[in-house]
């Protein structure tokens, strides 16, 4: 199964990771003392959140590219709010107009 266009593909290591998680802490908790099961249970789910954590690092950008996207979401929303501040431009102007006005009289 292919991922869709755009969209990368999801590493199947945090659901390996998990499963050995799962089967390990079942046979600690059968074969050992359940303190030293609950420790050893405790050390490998931290190790499944490593992995899963790990396993979407690679796909990570540079730091340039993070930025460009960034300042092409920032640049988006402010274009898309253009009419509103000139909007609440000509308000103010009216504003400072009526205000002008006041002090003359």
């Amino acid at each position: 199964m292919s991922a869709p266009p755009g969209r990368r593909r999801r590493s199947a290591a945090p659901v390996v990771a998990t499963l050995i998680w799962l089967a390990g802490s079942a046979a600690a908790f059968v074969l050992l003392d359940p303190v030293l099961a609950a420790f050893l249970a405790i050390v490998g789910v931290t190790g499944v959140v490593v992995v899963a954590v790990l396993s979407d690092w690679v796909r990570a950008s540079t730091f340039e590219e993070r930025e460009m996207a960034r300042a092409r979401r920032r640049q988006a929303k402010w274009d898309a709010g253009e009419q509103a501040r000139a909007r609440d431009r000509a308000r103010w102007e009216a504003h400072q107009a009526r205000k002008a006005a006041e002090g003359d009289r």
